[in-house]
């Protein structure tokens, strides 16, 4: 049987800078001879897609929070079932932009609660979770500056207002902190490369060394 996939997942506010290093990981991993998929949420599927439109776009008020997640959470399961677990079963790492953790954080802060956003998400995915997330901090003045550079119509989250924006970094730190095992915190305000340079180390030192190392020898 092959080896399943790992399952590496970007989270953090607007504009941090997650497309650019999910672009460059899967560079990298390309480079190492891993087969990889890049994907993102919502979308990554062609149902998911179009349900990304309807979330993305518009205005803030347009969806109440229980009807935004699941919606969500319609898109994540298509995602799933189409896209991200036939790869992993295939072998392929699969390298996504935003998953459930972004649901915990932003319609978390909306007020939905966190015991029905996990039994949904439990029924939808069978509980899966990544094998490493990382949460790229960045003050949101900057990020959503970066964000509001891209003219982009997909700013539905961006017009949720600074106030909000603040609380979601720190959301999202949090949720960094009582992860540890899974999530990694970094500072995305610093150089591209450099930034691109931390997350290869990590990935290297917590699954490539282990798979390109030698089998031992069964010689007395």
């Amino acid at each position: 049987m092959k080896e399943r996939g790992r399952f590496i997942t970007f989270e953090g506010g607007e504009g941090s800078g997650k497309s650019t290093q999910i672009r460059a990981l899967a560079d990298l991993l390309t480079h190492h001879g891993i087969a990889c998929l890049h994907t993102r949420e919502p979308g990554g599927s062609v149902g998911a897609e179009k349900i990304r439109a309807l979330i993305v776009r518009g205005k803030t008020c347009d969806w109440d929070v229980v009807s935004e997640y699941l919606l969500l959470s319609a898109a994540r399961r298509d995602h799933l079932v189409r896209t991200i677990r036939p790869a992993l079963e295939s072998g392929t790492w699969v390298v996504c932009d935003r998953y459930m953790d972004s649901s915990r954080v932003y319609q978390g802060l909306r007020g939905l609660d966190n015991a029905f956003m996990e039994e949904v998400y439990a029924q939808i995915s069978q509980s899966l979770e990544p094998d490493l997330t990382f949460v790229l901090d960045v003050d949101p003045r900057v990020g959503l500056t970066r964000a509001a550079a891209r003219q982009d119509a997909e700013n539905r989250f961006e017009k949720m207002g600074s106030a909000f924006h603040a609380q979601v970094r720190e959301a999202f730190k949090d949720l960094a902190r009582e992860n540890p095992a899974r999530c990694v915190l970094v500072n995305a305000d610093q150089d591209v490369h450099a930034l691109t340079k931390i997350i290869m180390a990590e990935i290297e030192s917590r699954f490539l060394q282990k798979r390109d190392a030698p089998c031992p020898s069964t010689h007395a």
